[in-house]
């Protein structure tokens, strides 16, 4: 029952070449930081990532893209990835750009066992009739595009059908965890690392405070141990390295505000 890992390192020893990953993050916050890194240091190449974002340049999953070790990535937003838009318009990478919202319910209904669901989200574009690049060839056509979706009404509207998505690992960051895996998400890092966790076969937690069993109530706890197989306790410097992806101050007549 104790999943805690001796490092990051040891925790992602097992990730081969074209493993499927599930990553949480929303941005910048609750992004799995150390796991990233220990993961290119490993040298894995070849992976097809699942995430909402893909980082920014430099940071969160950025370092794994610059160093052109993601193959794919299905995700909800580009960002301000550079890299990103350059590999993907020429040709470097496979992208499938998926609505928020059924990013979010596709990675749930895999975790939960559901292995399709129907949704409005998309009707009478082309998400529904197909044809969005996933991939471009060198010269700027596309090479390859996506599918049409099967269609059906319910009470009068159209939903579409999307699949839940399973990886063989997923990569996420928490607040607080026990040595059984059980983990607390704060603010908007508890969008998609439950989500992430849920969705791979073998998960593994970065977290910033580890407790023991006992110390975290029942009805405190986002995601059971159940969907947690490896735990990876931070530093308190690694624990507190938290950027901020984009920066704004302005002016108020008592004092400075700062947005992000």
């Amino acid at each position: 029952m104790d999943k805690v890992s001796a490092g990051a390192a040891e925790a992602i020893a097992d990730i081969p070449d074209g493993a499927s990953l599930a990553v949480g993050g929303f941005g910048l916050s609750g992004v799995p930081t150390v796991l990233i890194k220990a993961l290119h240091t490993r040298g894995a190449t070849g992976l097809k990532v699942v995430s909402n974002n893909c980082g920014v340049d430099g940071r969160g999953l950025g370092v794994l893209l610059a160093a052109g070790r993601i193959a794919r990535v299905t995700g909800s937003y580009v960002g301000e990835n550079k890299e990103f838009a350059r590999q993907y318009l020429s040709g470097e990478l496979e992208v499938e750009l998926v609505p928020q919202g059924t990013l979010a319910e596709r990675l749930r209904a895999g975790g939960a066992g559901i292995p399709a669901f129907y949704t409005p989200a998309g009707v009478g574009t082309q998400v529904a009739r197909g044809g969005l690049p996933w991939r471009y060839a060198a010269d700027g056509t596309v090479a390859v595009a996506s599918p049409s979706k099967e269609t059906r009404d319910f009470d009068g509207r159209t939903h579409i059908l999307e699949h839940g998505i399973t990886t063989d690992f997923a990569l996420v960051r928490a607040w607080r965890g026990d040595r059984h895996g059980n983990l607390v998400f704060r603010k908007a890092s508890a969008n998609f690392n439950p989500l992430a966790a849920m969705a791979g076969r073998i998960t593994v937690a970065e977290v910033e405070e580890l407790v023991e069993p006992g110390e975290l109530r029942p009805d405190e706890v986002h995601l059971p141990g159940i969907f947690v197989q490896r735990v990876v306790t931070l530093t308190a410097e690694e624990a507190a390295d938290k950027p901020v992806e984009r920066l704004s101050i302005s002016a108020s007549p008592t004092r400075g505000t700062v947005s992000t």
